[in-house]
This record gives structure tokens, C-alpha cells and sequence, in this order.
């Protein structure tokens, strides 16, 4: 016999053990030439990868631990299987980060120039890498680590720069100018989806300003931001806003500037904002561009791309910062009267969701790609977000939870143009050349030696692509896209792909697009265009009060501290119990120590099982099972069933909930005790019991494995003597159980019942805990006698114990004079009290009890019969008061059925 096992699991001593060994045999490793695979028995799941910048935080735990149970479930399942893992060069995040470390330097990217500067990012990037895809390995997860890919690769590189070239001579990609939203510390654009609204204390500004022709008067103007009436080009009305239809066409001198501005009607301006009257700044807002256009207003830009005022703005505001030029402005509009109030205003301001610098909507050229539009060259063909649109339409993508499609539809049927240049060094450089003499461009796959028209020498546009423009090939690029290769033939569509809600526009619909383009030009499994099945929208996680977590609230949770702490499979098997369908997580540490205690508790069943089972001797295989091996190897049967659905499902809770039932009340609090006796005596009688001892914790380290790997391994190997299995358990089959006896069933449940309804009588009646009760059990009805009374009379040693009884009959006979009595399902159940508690003081505090209870009652009827209480209160206090009333009311009956049957 071994030495006998700690008390306490230790996975600072299990888990690296087993991280190595699943790297080390590859279990991760999927292979397209396998009889799975040409069976097209196969599961796929695609990383979203994470940015090179950051570290694991609880929403990468949360996603890789559940793309990661479903990945071993499938595998063991005989699926071949592939999770693919990568990570995303991140071009704004990434290039921030390393400026950064260089001005600590006191050097900018300039000092460096742009090849040495990119060469920094490079090592920076192969650092950072290897730290975050070292954290994930701690997480336990099991992707095919042959297959990482990175953003940048030189394969995804290739696939990028075709898709370009190609939409780009489609007609797809075009240059323009455009009001783009600018981030003034990044220095460059971004599109919609990269700005993140926070609610700001505001104000609003009301401003006159004067007619042109100097009659009396004039037109009073709102604006959150004073400092862009420099940059006015007019003023606008709704035409159906009978106060100003007199005055469409007239003209207003802007203040501070002297310039003459139109009034025009535009159905856009709401009449109930401000004063009805909006001032037009084309410039500087999207909605006043689009009035611009329609008007044929000019655009001056008084705000430089730096933030500061710029020289189209009067000479007294130049180069100030544009927050202070507000506090200028609003000094000078007062100074001159033309300043009416000043209102609070909370407000949202798009920020730039990755350095949360406030955007400032500016004119810009850049490359875009048509989204709702058709192309000019392809007037026929859908547009692009009809593709996407078409494809869940149709029910080739379906999100679950399924509320997420009205966004994903809802995104697509009003998307504007896509920007995807941006004006930084780190990411896939656009690749449209100029020449620098005929002016010639075009888009190139390889860099052009020289101008095809004059043979001159060729520039290449010096801005890099959207980082979303090319994992938004992620699915097609990492399989080898746009070559034929047997991964992308076999392992195309993924089956499932899991994300937060956050990136629904950014990329889940961008991927569906690029499939639905790409992928008809080359042979994939089922000839599936859409790069996945099912979009599973996971929940955010929050702090325990519910708030996003975040750095500046110093709220969040370190997913590596909580493994520290608690062992990874504890984290897995937390946060795994928490996804509910699409609900956020509200996360609290201590949360953690159930994972640890259920990892606990499996551990020691364990140890239990190497105490009384011979590892030098062979199980007999054909043992007789007694009633509660029957029973308990039907149960770990119909758990498994559900445990297998629910993931399939994508109901991660519920089969969280329903294998911590099983093993800790079923097995571990139920069984064992039931069969202690039976491995106390030895023998034959209990050969059955170590047998389903072995087998029913073989049989719950497969249906644990998926959510608790690194435990459930080292079980695995721990009982290897008796399930005989030489392959590592992250390479062994699910192995569906299909005991079934519901006879087996019938009985322990009743057994079941018996006990606790004993121990709930003897709490109720107050019997010390080492007293002992006489126990009479009366079935209800014949058909239920002789079910009761076996079941009963088979385990009466093990209810004798369970239930500190001293005798147990099981007859239709008159229950005692004093006693205490419950239900079962089949028949009543009694304990004499006789002796066992002091009467007279016990029906005394019955009564106290009871008009205690009483008292209770009334008030809360009363409070709810008050009309002025139940219009009033909140909706939840209602709730709580009823909820009360009917506590008390059942324990009011409770009540007098004890002193009923104490005589009093």
C-alpha cells in the first residue's frame, strides 16, 4: 500500500506536473489526415487572440476556460479536434506601450526611424508573448500549441495584403475625406467601434449670435463645446419649427470671428434640443458634416490634430490647447454679451478606448471600405454588410444567447464606411504604391520594383491597416488561407466561436463577411461559408457590486493570484458555475473557495478509495452489487447524460451544478456512507462495493476532466491500477455509462428520505444529539409496502446509524401517543419522544413559539392589507414582506403539529 495521501489536495504540486505533460504529448495536436477527420467527425474552436500588451485578466480566464472545456469534452468524445490559439499585434495598444518605454528613454519613434522602431516592437512583442501564452498554460488549457499564430505572421501577413489588393480593385477599399474620429494622444484615426462613451459633469453653452445686417436681434445657439463655434459655417432649424422659418436664408455674424453664416432648414435638428437651433461646425461633428455636405457649407478646421486650436482658427486662440481655448471663448463670448447662461449637462464623450483620451471628430483623408454601399464595380453583388446580414438571416450563424442577434442586425443595417487606415508604424503596412514622378497608384501582393507606367521609383502609403482587418481573416488566414491546405479543407468552419458581447461589431461580423467573400473560392468541409456555427456571447465579468473592473477603480481580480491561491482547477470550476446563459458575473474572491473545497472533496473520496481498495489486487469484474451500487452507478449514468447535453448546449452552470450534486450529496455524502459498513466487514459482500467504489470516481474524473483537468489527471493516474487505461486521461475516451436500474433508485430515495426526515424531526423536537429514537415507518398504500419495506428493511443498519435510532420498524401499525411525525414519498414517518425530551417544557415553548408566530402573522397581513404600504414601497420590499407572511404561516402549521402530537 502507498503512503497514504495529505488531507488537503496541494495543486502547486499537481498542476506544472500535468502542464507539461499535456504539452509534452501533445494533446493538443490535431491532425486533418486522422479517421475522425475523414469521417468529418470534427469540433474547431478559433482563439479570439489576446493583444501582445496585456496580461491575462478574468475575461481571458473566463473565455479560455470555457473554450477549453468544451475542447477536451469533444475530444474525448472521439471528435478530431482543433483549438487553434494565437495572439493580435494590437497596433494602437502595442506601438503606446513601447513610445512609452522609449520617452522614459527620453527618445520618440522619430529618434529611431521607422524600420529600427518597428525592430523594437518585434522584441518587445516576443517577450510579452511568451508571458501571456505562459499564463494560459497555468490556466490549464490545451490548444494544438504547434498551430499558434500571431497577427503578423508572415502566412497572415500574405493573406491580409491579398484581401486588400483584392477589395481594393473590387472597389471596395476606396481613399477620401472623410470626419473620422481622431485620438489626439495616439495621433491617429479610429474607427466607431474603437470609441468607448463615458459620462462626463458637462455644460451647455447658450450663445446669441447677432444677425448679419445688423438689425435687432438674432438667433440663440446650445453647445457642449464653445471652443468649435470658431470653426461655424452655419446655423440650422428643422423646417417644420415655426419659430424659425422666417428666418431661413438670412444670415448671422459668428461671434469673436465676424464671419456670415447662413440659417438653414434641415430636418435633422430635433426642436425640443437647446433652442432648436443648431450650430453647424462640418469640421468637428459627424451629423454637422453630413448638414454641411447637404448645404454646400465650407469646413474650416480650427482644431489641429494635436488638440491644440489650429491656424484656421482667429489668431488670439491659436495653439492653445482646445480645452483651454474653451475657457477663452466662454471668457470672451461674456465679455462681449454674447453669452446668454451656462446649464449643467451630464453627457457622454467618445473616448479613445484605448488611452481614454477624449476624440475629436476631424477631417481626414483616408482608406475606407464600403459596408452598406455596393461596390461601383460590382453593382450586382450584395453589398458587405448584406453578406453578413444574409448569413444569420438564414441561420448558417446563430448567436447564443439568441437577444444578441438584434444587436449583430441592428450594427449591420446602420453601419457607416469602415476606416481602416491608421497613421502608425507597427501593423501591415497598406499596400498602395505612388510614383513618385507620374503620380501613378495601385495596389500590389508584392512590392512593385518600379512604376509600370514610367518606370520611376514607387512609394509605399505610410499608414498601417486597422488591427481588425486582419483578424478579421483569423478563421481563414491561421489554416494557411489563401493556399488549398488539408487544415483549411477539414478544419473549416469552426464549430462554435466564444467571445464578449464587446466585440460583436469589432470582429464577430467583420470574420462573417471575409467567410462569406473568401471562403467560396476554396474547398471547405460541407462547402460552409461562414467561418463558424454558433457566436456564444459570454457574460462580462464584474466586481461584487456589480461595476466593470478596471486598473483605475483598483477593483479587478488577478486570475494568476487566484491560481496561486486556490489552484487552477478551483478558478475553472468557479467561473464555469457562474456562466449562466449571456448573464454578466458578479465575482467575489472568496467565491473561489468553493472550487477549492469541491476540489478538496474529490480528493479525499479519493484517498478513501486507496484506504480500503488493494492496489496489488485485481478487482472481480463480475462482483454483486448491492442495492446502492446499483443505484449510485445509475445516478454517475444519468449525470453524465446531462453533464454531456448541457456543454453541448452551451449551459456551462448547469453542468457545473449537476456534477458538484452528484459527487458531493450523491456520492460522497450518500454513498460512501452507505457502503462503509459493507468494506468494514470485508469479503464477498464487499467486492461490489470497492469495485463501484473504482468505477464510479473513474467514471467522475471523465465527466469532471473537461472543467477540472490538472485533479482529475492526477486521479486518474492514481487509480490507473484498477482502470487499466495506459493513456494520459486528456487522451482517453468520455466513455458514456449506461447503467440504468430504477429500482435501485426507488429504493435509496426512499431510504434517503427516511433518514433525513428523522434528523429534520429530531432538530424540530429538539431530541439531544446522542439520544437515540425508536423509528416507525408507515407506508401509505400497498402498492408502497413491499417497495418501502425492502428498500427500508435492506439498509436498516445504514439508517440506523445515519439517524441515531436505536429501532426501525417498517408496518400499518398506530404511531406512539408522544411522538413526532414527517412525510415520505411512500408512507408517513415517526419517532417516538417518549423519554427523550422533558414534555411539559417543551409543549411551553411550543406555545410561546406559536404565539410568537402568530403575533407575526397578523402584523404582516396587516401590512400588506394597507393599501398605502403596497402602492408605496418599492416592488422587492412587497416581495420580501409577502415572503415573510408565508414563512410564517408554514410554520405556524409546522407548530401545531408538534404540539398535536406532544397532547398539547
Amino acid at each position: 500500500m502507498s503512503a497514504e495521501p495529505s488531507t488537503r489536495y496541494d495543486p502547486k504540486a499537481t498542476e506544472p506536473k500535468w502542464i507539461d505533460a499535456w504539452v509534452r504529448e501533445k494533446v493538443g495536436h490535431a491532425d486533418p489526415g486522422s479517421e475522425a477527420a475523414r469521417a468529418g467527425r470534427v469540433f474547431t474552436i478559433f482563439i479570439p487572440p489576446p493583444n501582445v500588451t496585456g496580461v491575462l485578466h478574468m475575461g481571458h480566464a473566463l473565455n479560455g476556460t470555457l473554450q477549453d472545456v468544451l475542447t477536451r469534452l469533444h475530444r474525448m468524445r472521439g471528435f478530431e479536434t482543433l483549438w487553434l490559439p494565437g495572439t493580435d499585434h494590437a497596433g494602437i495598444a502595442t506601438q503606446n506601450v513601447v513610445e512609452r518605454l522609449l520617452a522614459k528613454e527620453r527618445k520618440s519613434r522619430h529618434d529611431l526611424g521607422r524600420e529600427a522602431f518597428v525592430a523594437e516592437v518585434w522584441k518587445w512583442k516576443d517577450e510579452y508573448e511568451a508571458r501571456i501564452l505562459g499564463q494560459m498554460r497555468r490556466l490549464g488549457t490545451s490548444p494544438d500549441w504547434d498551430r499558434l499564430r500571431f497577427t503578423m505572421d508572415a502566412g497572415l501577413t500574405a493573406a491580409v495584403r491579398h484581401v486588400f489588393v483584392d477589395l481594393f480593385h473590387r472597389g471596395y477599399i476606396y481613399r477620401g475625406l472623410r470626419l473620422v474620429n481622431w485620438c489626439t494622444r495616439c495621433g491617429t484615426a479610429i474607427s466607431d467601434d474603437e470609441v468607448t462613451h463615458e459620462d462626463v459633469e458637462g455644460r451647455l453653452y447658450w450663445i446669441t449670435y447677432p444677425w448679419a445686417d445688423g438689425s435687432e436681434g438674432g438667433m440663440t445657439v446650445a453647445t457642449t463645446r464653445p471652443e468649435t463655434m470658431l470653426g461655424d459655417t452655419g446655423v440650422a432649424v428643422n423646417p417644420d419649427d415655426e419659430r424659425y422659418t422666417a428666418f431661413v436664408g438670412r444670415k448671422l455674424l459668428l461671434p469673436l470671428v465676424g464671419r456670415e453664416i447662413p440659417v438653414v432648414a434641415d430636418a435633422y435638428v430635433d426642436k425640443s434640443f437647446g433652442a432648436g437651433a443648431l450650430k453647424v461646425t462640418p469640421a468637428h461633428d459627424q451629423n454637422d458634416w453630413e448638414i454641411g455636405v447637404r448645404h454646400k457649407l465650407a469646413a474650416p478646421c480650427v482644431i489641429a490634430k494635436d488638440g491644440t486650436m489650429s491656424d484656421e482658427a482667429p489668431a488670439a486662440y491659436r495653439g492653445l490647447d482646445r480645452f483651454e481655448a474653451r475657457k477663452r471663448v466662454v471668457a470672451d463670448l461674456e465679455a462681449a454679451g454674447h453669452l446668454v447662461k451656462i446649464d449643467p449637462n451630464p453627457h457622454s464623450v467618445g473616448t479613445c478606448d484605448r488611452c481614454h483620451t477624449i476624440i475629436e471628430p476631424l477631417p481626414s483623408e483616408q482608406w475606407f471600405v464600403r459596408m452598406r454601399e455596393r461596390s461601383p464595380k460590382e453593382p450586382d453583388r450584395p453589398s458587405l454588410a448584406d453578406l453578413a446580414i444574409a448569413a444569420t438571416r438564414e441561420g448558417r450563424v446563430r448567436l447564443v444567447p439568441e437577444r444578441w442577434t438584434s444587436f449583430y442586425m441592428h450594427w449591420l443595417e446602420n453601419v457607416r464606411d469602415w476606416c481602416i487606415s491608421r497613421q502608425l508604424w507597427w501593423g501591415h503596412r497598406i499596400p498602395v504604391f505612388t510614383c513618385t514622378k507620374c503620380g501613378h497608384a495601385d495596389a500590389y501582393e508584392k512590392d512593385p520594383a518600379a512604376c509600370p507606367e514610367c518606370s520611376s521609383p514607387m512609394e509605399q502609403d505610410t499608414d498601417v491597416l486597422d488591427t481588425w482587418f486582419s483578424s478579421d481573416l483569423w478563421p481563414l488566414s491561421t489554416l494557411g488561407w489563401p493556399e488549398q491546405t488539408d487544415e483549411l479543407r477539414v478544419f473549416y468552419p469552426s464549430s462554435v466561436l466564444m467571445t464578449d458581447r464587446g466585440i460583436i461589431s469589432l470582429w464577430v461580423v467583420r470574420m462573417v463577411i471575409m467567410g462569406e467573400l473568401y471562403a467560396p473560392t476554396v474547398e471547405t468541409r460541407g462547402a460552409r461559408t461562414e467561418p463558424f456555427r454558433d457566436v456564444y456571447i459570454h457574460g462580462t465579468i464584474l466586481d461584487k457590486t456589480g461595476r466593470k473592473m478596471s486598473k483605475s477603480l483598483g477593483n479587478g481580480i488577478d486570475p494568476l493570484e487566484m491560481i496561486d491561491r486556490y489552484g487552477a482547477d478551483a478558478v475553472r470550476f468557479t467561473l464555469v458555475w457562474m456562466t449562466t446563459e449571456g448573464q454578466d458575473l458578479k465575482l467575489d474572491e472568496t467565491r473561489f473557495e468553493m472550487g477549492r473545497n469541491f476540489m478538496n472533496k474529490i480528493h479525499n473520496a479519493t484517498r478513501f478509495a486507496l484506504g480500503v481498495v488493494d492496489l496489488g489486487k485485481r478487482l472481480d469484474p463480475d462482483a454483486v452489487l448491492a442495492v446502492e451500487d446499483r443505484w449510485i452507478r445509475t445516478e454517475l449514468t444519468r449525470t453524465q447524460r446531462v453533464v454531456t447535453a448541457a456543454l453541448t448546449d452551451y449551459k456551462f452552470s448547469a453542468a457545473a451544478q449537476v456534477i458538484y450534486a452528484f459527487v458531493w450529496d450523491n456520492f460522497c455524502d450518500w454513498y460512501l456512507e452507505l457502503v462503509k459498513p459493507r468494506l468494514q466487514v470485508g469479503g464477498a459482500a464487499a467486492d461490489g462495493a470497492k469495485k463501484t467504489l473504482v468505477d464510479v470516481l473513474v467514471g467522475i474524473c471523465r465527466m469532471l476532466h473537461p472543467i477540472a483537468p490538472h485533479i482529475t489527471e492526477e486521479l486518474w493516474e492514481q487509480l490507473r491500477p484498477w482502470h487499466g487505461v495506459a493513456t494520459l486521461l486528456a487522451k482517453s475516451d468520455w466513455g458514456e455509462e449506461t447503467f440504468d436500474d430504477d429500482d435501485a433508485c426507488t429504493a435509496i430515495a426512499a431510504v434517503r428520505e427516511t433518514v433525513e426526515a428523522v434528523r429534520k424531526l429530531r432538530a424540530e423536537s429538539r431530541v439531544p444529539e446522542k439520544e437515540k429514537v425508536d423509528v416507525l415507518v408507515v407506508p401509505k398504500t400497498e402498492s408502497a409496502w413491499a417497495r418501502l419495506a425492502d428498500a427500508v428493511r435492506s439498509q436498516a443498519p445504514q439508517i440506523l446509524r445515519l439517524c441515531q435510532a436505536s429501532s426501525l420498524r417498517v408496518e400499518r401499525s398506530a404511531p406512539p401517543k408522544e411522538n413526532a411525525s414527517g412525510l415520505i414519498s411512500l408512507g408517513d414517518v415517526f419517532i417516538d419522544l417518549a423519554g427523550k425530551i422533558d414534555l411539559v417544557a417543551e409543549r411551553a415553548r411550543l406555545v410561546k413559539e406559536t404565539e410568537k408566530t402568530g403575533q407575526a402573522i397578523a402584523a404582516a397581513r396587516a401590512k400588506l392589507a394597507n393599501e398605502s404600504f403596497t402602492s408605496r414601497a418599492k416592488p422587492e420590499v412587497v416581495a420580501q414582506e409577502r415572503a415573510r407572511l408565508a414563512e410564517s404561516e408554514e410554520q405556524a402549521v409546522r407548530l401545531s403539529r408538534l404540539l398535536e402530537a406532544l397532547g398539547g
